[in-house]
């Protein structure tokens, strides 16, 4: 098989090298542990250094000792430069401080750590990923007994004494990998036949062999292409074709995006190029994508092109009802930048809809309780009810091709019969630059000083949120200003049933409301 992306892009300079000498030896002072929902992230050197990675180890193996946590830490990342050593680093902090590791020999992804902590297998995990963002930054996050992403109370622990940690380093306990084995503190076991084994009691693998669909499947670069051989092995997909098997830590065979950097986004089109040619020649019905973490999904069809995560949410969020009439679990969950479709489909199908803030980690009870049937969000993220509380791509990748398979429809298609029967939204996302001060006044606003709010774009308001921003809810639409947590913008949402022109003025006013 030649490799789709063989000999066809141009090579993004990166100097490894550096990067990789920036990590031991950072040539500014390493900045203060931000430990966030997603764990610490930064670039390569002062963002992320080798000392964040001890720091960060010993502050969970303080937080574990102190709480008597008993149990296997799962330690692993994904496929960037400096995720093996940053693994490699952790787990030898860990067993320092005498706590038993488990350390794959391959790189891990996100969701499986999340399913061998729900197996009982492991009772947390580190993960050193920084999703998809570019390659030369890195990340760090941990996840507890419940298998998401940790709440506040714990990442502001691990954030504190880790940063204790970066002005003592004197205090981190550290063996080396080879004595760490030797003790029998690190162990190295198979992540792949569980989660392949499991993933096909959630897939009707057998269906996606009978429909003779073919398909494209991609992990740019990523720690899926493993679990992707592994499961069109196991399942015998003769129809399933993985598309390239690259894998380069400078992730130069990614096509650049929009701004010219390298960024293994999957529900961008600039880096699912190649796939939605592959499509749109005709060559392929589908086909799917991960970032490097394999939380994330990305989708393309013959007929749809590149698939907007808000249509593919609510086409898997509509099959799921219909094909789990009798389950429990009687919840759609999404996050409140995400498609008010979904709650049309939910009411349609006799769902309540859980609106969360951004984040996955607020889907964590829901999952875990078994209330929510799907949860999602519009940034290509979801899970589903009985299985892992993180997001997990290749589930979505495969039940998209399912859903193809079960119907022999297309998925955009599909989308099209719901917008019929439910109203055609159209939505934006717009990051607009904006000062400091803007950002502060933002975060000033109450429903109570928006209480004189009566009316925009013509419509009635029904109802104002803040905490996570602040989103006005209207009778065919509504939109939300979130300022970023780490850069001077603020992301602008929007949606309406009513058409381009009515956004339009959604926009216009909602601006004028926040002095935007």
């Amino acid at each position: 098989m030649t490799d789709i992306n063989a000999g066809k892009l141009p090579v993004k300079t990166i100097d490894l090298k550096m990067l990789e000498t920036e990590f031991y030896n950072p040539s500014n002072q390493p900045v203060k542990v931000k430990f966030g929902t997603s764990g610490h992230r930064g670039e390569l050197g002062a963002g992320f250094c080798a000392l964040h990675a001890k720091a960060i180890a010993q502050a969970v193996a303080k937080m574990h000792l102190e709480e008597n946590i008993k149990g296997k830490i799962l330690v692993g990342g994904d496929t960037r430069l400096m995720s093996k050593v940053t693994a490699e680093l952790c787990a030898c902090v860990l067993a320092g401080n005498g706590l038993e590791v488990l350390l794959p020999k391959i790189p891990v992804p996100t969701p499986v750590f999340s399913y061998e902590i729900l197996s009982k297998r492991a009772c947390a995990s580190l993960n050193g990923t920084a999703s998809h963002n570019p390659p030369q930054d890195m990340g760090l996050k941990y996840n507890p007994s419940t298998g998401g992403p940790a709440d506040s109370v714990i990442t502001s622990k691990i954030e504190k004494y880790a940063n204790y940690y970066m002005e003592n380093p004197g205090e981190i306990k550290f063996i080396s990998l080879e004595e760490a084995k030797k003790r029998n503190l690190v162990s190295e076991p198979d992540v792949i036949e569980n989660y392949v084994k499991a993933l096909g009691e959630k897939i009707n693998f057998a269906l996606i062999k009978k429909s003779g669909l073919k398909a494209a499947l991609h992990p740019m670069g990523g720690t899926s292409l493993p679990f992707l051989q592994a499961v069109k092995a196991k399942y015998k997909l003769d129809n399933v074709e993985i598309v390239s098997t690259l894998q380069n830590p400078s992730f130069n065979f990614i096509p650049l995006d929009h701004d010219g950097k390298t960024r293994m986004d999957p529900s961008s089109k600039y880096p699912m190029s190649p796939l939605i040619d592959l499509v749109m020649s005709g060559k392929y019905d589908f086909a799917g994508a991960c970032d490097p973490d394999a939380d994330r999904f990305g989708a393309a069809t013959a007929k749809g092109g590149l698939l907007p995560p808000n249509h593919a949410l609510c086409v898997m969020l509509d099959y799921l009802a219909a094909k789990n009439k009798s389950s429990s679990a009687r919840c759609a969950g999404r996050t409140i930048g995400t498609t008010h479709l979904i709650d049309r489909i939910a009411a349609a199908r006799g769902l309540r809809v859980e609106e969360v803030n951004v984040g996955f980690k607020y889907f964590v009870d829901g999952l875990l309780s078994g209330r929510l049937l799907m949860a999602g969000e519009e940034s290509a993220g979801m899970s589903v009810t009985n299985w892992v509380t993180e997001k997990d791509g290749l589930l979505a990748v495969f039940l998209l091709l399912e859903i193809m398979s079960a119907t022999g429809q297309d998925i955009a298609g599909l989308y099209k019969q719901l917008t019929e029967l439910y109203g055609n939204p159209v939505y934006t996302r717009v990051d607009m630059p904006v000062t400091d001060e803007v950002k502060a006044k933002l975060k000033g606003f109450t429903e109570e000083s928006l209480s004189y709010l009566k009316e925009v774009a013509g419509e009635k308001v029904l109802k104002i949120r803040t905490g996570d921003g602040v989103k006005v809810y209207l009778e065919e639409g509504w939109f939300l200003v979130r300022p970023s947590g780490t850069e001077a913008i603020v992301k602008f949402y929007a949606e309406t049933f009513k058409g381009e022109e009515h956004l339009s003025k959604i926009l216009e006013e909602g601006k004028k409301v926040f002095g935007i």
